[in-house]
């Protein structure tokens, strides 16, 4: 924990140092004038970090729209990951900010990451830009509200709420249905009655290092409120029952009815979930709908099986929907961007109407009708390589059905929060405490960083 603390550290200086000598802030406008005004200037590139591929994004369609609409503006695509691994990514943007490397914009695909380096002094405050376009409120015009300590610092592109992706083909072997709304205790038996012939019934991706903490608390999850490690007023939400009940339903499926493959497997193999998935390892996994666009298959997994989806299950059943988590990438501008008004520019038309010229990720923003939502699933799925292997109405229903559980708001220590439990997981699953003593050092653990936060 101190050598991990140490690197934040060292990276806060180096990126405040950074920050401190890059040029003053420019204004910016994405209204007639602020196009008008853009054909005036010299061509300008700005450099775009981003974990998404070309599979997942449709970056050459999407960049080519951008700059049809402003020629004065290139954008140049750095992707971090071949295998669109977020994690993977941060690491070297991290390391591009530490190092002084030339960044503009910067992605990232989740809040609590976000949150993290917005502390670090990574990220440039959006307030006056989004003040001299016309003062729109952030939470009026998206779905997630990036608010970090009173201030923007990013702006969301796609929305991600989750689901469970299904082997159909091994479904109807095991003569099981596509669930419509289904419980924890109905996934759990699903998963039981898919594990044969050495291959399990799911694989849970996460917790590793911290990162992908979500999968430590699926039932807490599945609430309408309070559907996190913090309460939505900022305090501890460790008190649950459903953190216990979410740990113990975790080593129920991995060490007795052996449904899940294990943990210890996940981390010495560095497991990916699109392998574990694709290739048939796993018939289920909890997974976002970042994920639609790869249903009917990719250059890197072929569709050679028939694939379903069902809502993200819940502790009991409810009439109104499936309550899922939502999260989703947010864009920020570098500190140390040398064109902080075109990077601005870039932002604020891609999470919106690069949104729908994109049309292959679920928008956060809020002017997107659900017809046009529809239209992006039915395209994205008819431009797949086999879009008939896709059970287009199971994943219609499930996006349509989906509601947003209300879950913390981001802190910049949601990731010291994330590791410590991560770290508490670890041990209980490695055999090294027992349920009670990690749901006590849990609390222990999340209190104290809160509190060394106030």
């Amino acid at each position: 924990m101190k050598k991990v603390l140490l690197l934040f550290l060292s990276l806060s200086l180096v990126v405040g140092i950074l920050a401190a000598c890059s040029g003053q802030k420019q204004s910016s406008s994405s209204g007639e004038k602020g196009e008008q005004d853009q054909k005036s200037k010299e061509p300008v590139t700005i450099r775009f970090y981003t974990h998404g591929t070309e599979d997942g994004y449709a970056w050459n369609k999407t960049i080519s729209a951008f700059e049809k609409k402003y020629p004065n503006i290139k954008v140049d695509v750095v992707q971090l990951s071949e295998k669109q691994d977020g994690q993977e990514a941060l690491k070297k943007i991290d390391l591009a900010a530490a190092s002084g490397e030339e960044m503009d914009v910067v992605m990232f695909t989740n809040t609590p990451e976000y949150a993290q380096r917005v502390n670090l002094g990574m990220l440039e405050p959006l307030d006056d830009f989004i003040k001299k376009d016309g003062g729109y409120k952030v939470a009026d015009e998206y779905k997630l509200n990036p608010i970090v300590n009173g201030k923007y610092y990013g702006l969301p592109g796609k929305y991600v709420s989750w689901f469970v992706l299904l082997n159909k083909d091994k479904l109807d072997a095991a003569g099981l249905e596509v669930p419509k709304s289904w419980t924890w205790d109905e996934y759990m038996e699903y998963a039981k009655k898919l594990t044969k012939d050495g291959k399990y019934g799911t694989y849970f991706h996460g917790p590793w290092q911290g990162a992908w903490a979500n999968y430590i608390n699926l039932r807490m999850q599945s609430e309408e409120q309070d559907a996190g490690f913090l309460k939505t007023d900022g305090n501890s939400n460790m008190d649950s029952p459903l953190y216990k009940e979410s740990l113990a339903m975790r080593l129920k499926m991995e060490k007795e009815d052996k449904s899940a493959v294990p943990y210890s497997s996940m981390i010495s193999q560095k497991m990916n979930y699109r392998d574990q998935f694709f290739t048939q390892q796993v018939s289920m996994i909890v997974t976002g709908t970042y994920m639609i666009a790869e249903l009917g298959g990719s250059e890197r997994f072929p569709a050679e099986f028939n694939v379903a989806v069902a809502p993200f299950p819940q502790n009991k059943v409810n009439e109104k929907g499936a309550y899922s988590p939502a999260d989703g990438d947010i864009l920020g501008i570098s500190a140390n961007s040398k064109h902080k008004e075109e990077a601005y520019k870039f932002i604020r038309w891609y999470t919106t109407e690069g949104q729908v010229a994109q049309g292959i990720n679920i928008s956060s923003w809020k002017k997107t009708t659900e017809d046009q939502t529809i239209k992006l699933i039915n395209d994205t799925i008819a431009g797949a390589q086999n879009p008939e292997k896709v059970d287009k109405d199971s994943l219609i229903h499930s996006v349509q059905t989906t509601i947003t559980a209300k879950g913390g708001k981001p802190v910049p220590y949601q990731k010291e929060i994330d590791l410590a439990l991560s770290t508490e997981f670890e041990k209980l699953f490695l055999g090294k405490q027992s349920l009670n003593e990690t749901v006590a050092s849990s609390k222990k653990a999340v209190q104290e960083i809160i509190a060394k936060n106030k």
